[in-house]
């Protein structure tokens, strides 16, 4: 679901940019006026969390495949404006040190994943939990209905921004410069994958943590993202320990995400690539371009993981020294 560059043409890339960057001020400010220094580390778990989750890439029909994102899950526990830097933060990371998805689509991927996804899932929770007892089933419920509700409002976002390029962008002769494919052809691309498989995907990793914590831990369904006291860190670290004994299964789908191919895949798909995309994909290859895709021993099983491991790393300590800065301008307004 990330946009690589040279699938959106610059101005497209460039709108988003300009979306998100209100969107990352009204975020920070939320989390200055209420985030207490003693919950600040989870919102470092909560980009963690979402990095880790993203790394499991599911094999759909088609020869491609997909991931889910977790946002939901971080936006039912921290409040949606905190999951907007948490889920920014695993965006980030994964651009800079792997190549995954653009530095210049950055803006559109965090539009879609970590502004549309975790607020548009959380409120459709909040809908559909209202008034309900921390242990209640609608809590779950909810949850796990956001969660599928958030990661397709997502893939569709995404599926329109790169589905209407071919009629924006084109040369006098009809010619795509940037995705080739047209609306009818994203849409039910993205759609139909995430309709019937991420979706429920995301539906079970949210309602099964979700009951996990109303099990042992509803302090954390019942805190607001302005309340008080201090959250429980042991889960989240149990949480995430076991998420990484299962990331090399995401090594079992090898092939490319749908509109994720490279200009060589696009030119063996179609027998051209677009001009813009020629010129802008592969600005930023990463440090370890696509978890070491190509056979080396970063595309093992071990090196997947260890990529994972300095991934959640990295986006541990960006958003640990990004909610720091948060508080400093906070403590000198």
């Amino acid at each position: 679901m990330h946009i690589p560059d040279g699938y959106i043409s610059p101005q497209t890339a460039g709108g988003l940019w300009a979306l998100m960057v209100p969107v990352w001020y009204a975020a920070g400010n939320k989390v200055k006026r209420t985030l207490q220094a003693r919950q600040a580390p989870l919102v470092a778990i909560g980009a963690a969390f979402a990095f880790v989750i993203m790394m499991f890439n599911v094999p759909v029909p088609g020869g491609t495949s997909a991931h889910a994102v977790g946002g939901t899950l971080v936006a039912v526990v921290l409040g949606p404006w905190a999951a907007v830097i948490s889920v920014s933060v695993a965006l980030v990371i994964q651009a800079l040190f792997f190549g995954d998805g653009g530095i210049l689509a950055i803006g559109a991927n965090c539009f879609n994943m970590a502004f549309a996804l975790p607020v548009g899932g959380y409120y459709i929770y909040r809908l559909v939990a209202a008034r309900s007892p921390l242990g209640g089933a609608r809590r779950w419920l909810g949850a796990g209905i956001g969660a599928y509700a958030g990661v397709n409002i997502s893939a569709f976002l995404t599926a329109t921004e790169i589905g209407i390029q071919p009629g924006l962008f084109h040369t006098a002769s009809g010619t795509a410069l940037y995705s080739p494919y047209g609306l009818s052809q994203t849409i039910p691309a993205m759609m139909l994958v995430h309709l019937t498989a991420i979706g429920f995907i995301e539906f079970a990793v949210t309602a099964l943590a979700v009951v996990y914590l109303q099990r042992g831990h509803q302090e954390l369904l019942a805190r607001g993202p302005a309340a008080g006291g201090g959250f429980r860190i042991k889960p989240f670290i149990i949480g995430l320990l076991l998420a990484l004994i299962f990331v090399p299964l995401g090594t079992i789908a090898s092939a490319t995400a749908w509109g994720e191919w490279s200009p060589d895949q696009i030119r063996q798909r179609l027998g051209f690539v677009p001009n813009g995309m020629s010129r802008f994909a592969g600005l930023w290859q990463g440090i370890i371009p696509h978890y070491g895709a190509g056979g080396n021993f970063w595309s093992s099983a071990p090196g997947y993981l260890l990529s994972t491991v300095l991934g959640l790393a990295a986006a541990l300590g960006l958003a640990l020294l990004i909610v720091k800065l948060i508080r400093m301008a906070g403590r000198h307004e």
